[in-house]
């Protein structure tokens, strides 16, 4: 094999696909990138059996050929290069020479015929979607995704479902909830399940100039068409929480408040807290006034804003990140805090009843 191609271009690729690529796998080709060069045209693929990626680059292909290159390798060596070309050749040993401007590097490479094949999916139902929109859906729900599998690896991922042309996130990892929703042009009703992991690296692909990214669901796996990428991942099987029924259908207590000015306060009391945790910030509601404090053997802080609070007054103890990242996933000018008291969950809002976004963060014990 034997390719010349822009630098940049390549570096950028290599750089979006190390994330599919294995770490310090006891498969050494999943290490690396598989290189297919033929009619001008260089295939980049990576894959670490449970996600992988492709991606095609215009290239001048002086002699086809295939072999799999050390992606981490090859990002720092791209990286540190400073000519605006790289042509990379690979010869029958395997040696991959690198040059560009006046650095040469040989570098071995692996076996072609050793990396693995990746799955296709060429049947399913066919998902279009704005990609800010795509991107809002995501970043808006994948911050309550259990990071941890335990007992419930269903928890690490994200419910998606298309029901009367609303396209659903829901993330839950048994002490929050995170719902999005956007209205999508699609008639059928579809249910699945992506892992927060896959989600999050499908997500780096959309750009300013991305325009729209296309999903295709099958019954074990999912792939998605990203600006010249292709991403493919495994489904998490299995059926998802009930969520339903912990969102209450009534509210004793309500208060509507300014978001940026809540952040801004949570923010400044939270400086004090060095484990959210095992320390709550402390949230008394009163007719009038939010009363946002916390103490710790840092030292005490204490911010009051004005509120109208509708139904009794009540103290409350929350996790402050839990709280923060809810807070600045709801892009809203205003929000509306929704309570059943002290000891039972707080639902977060949108002030105009639109029925976009909801959060539920589950209160902390005070001592």
């Amino acid at each position: 094999m034997k390719i010349r191609v822009e630098r940049s271009l390549l570096l950028d690729a290599v750089l979006k696909m190390q994330k599919t690529v294995g770490a310090k796998s006891s498969m050494p080709v999943l290490e690396g990138i598989l290189f297919s060069a033929e009619k001008g045209l260089l295939t980049l693929s990576s894959y670490n059996l449970e996600m992988g990626m492709k991606k095609e680059i215009y290239a001048v292909c002086e002699s086809e050929g295939d072999i799999v290159i050390n992606a981490r390798l090859l990002a720092e060596i791209l990286r540190k290069l400073r000519g605006i070309d790289v042509e990379i050749e690979s010869d029958e040993r395997l040696v991959c020479h690198i040059r560009s401007g006046e650095a040469v590097f040989d570098i071995m490479g692996m076996e072609a015929n050793d990396f693995p094949e990746m799955p296709s999916l060429t049947e399913g139902e066919n998902i279009n979607i704005i990609g800010e929109d795509f991107s809002n859906l995501v970043k808006g729900t994948i911050f309550a995704v259990s990071q941890i599998e335990g007992t419930r690896p269903i928890l690490t991922g994200i419910n998606v479902s298309v029901k009367d042309g609303i396209l659903q996130f829901v993330a839950i990892d048994g002490f929050r909830l995170a719902i999005r929703r956007k209205k999508i042009n699609i008639d059928k009703d579809i249910e699945f399940i992506v892992s927060g992991k896959a989600l999050n690296e499908v997500v780096k692909l959309i750009d300013e100039n991305t325009e729209n990214v296309e999903i295709k669901v099958g019954k074990r796996l999912i792939l998605f068409k990203i600006s010249g990428y292709v991403f493919i991942a495994r489904l998490l099987e299995g059926e998802f929480v009930n969520y339903e029924k912990i969102i209450p259908s009534e509210y004793i207590q309500k208060t509507s408040i300014n978001c940026d000015e809540i952040i801004d306060s949570v923010e400044r009391v939270s400086l004090l807290i060095n484990d959210s945790f095992s320390t709550p910030i402390r949230c008394g509601f009163s007719a009038e006034e939010l009363v946002i404090s916390c103490s710790t053997s840092l030292g005490r802080a204490k911010e009051k804003m004005n509120i109208n609070l509708e139904g009794n007054e009540f103290e409350m103890g929350l996790n402050s990140r839990y709280l923060l990242e809810a807070l600045k996933a709801c892009e809203c000018e205003k929000i509306t805090f929704k309570f059943n008291g002290a000891n039972a969950g707080v639902t977060i809002t949108p002030y105009d009843e639109s029925n976009d976004l909801l959060y539920l963060i589950m209160p902390m014990r005070l001592k």
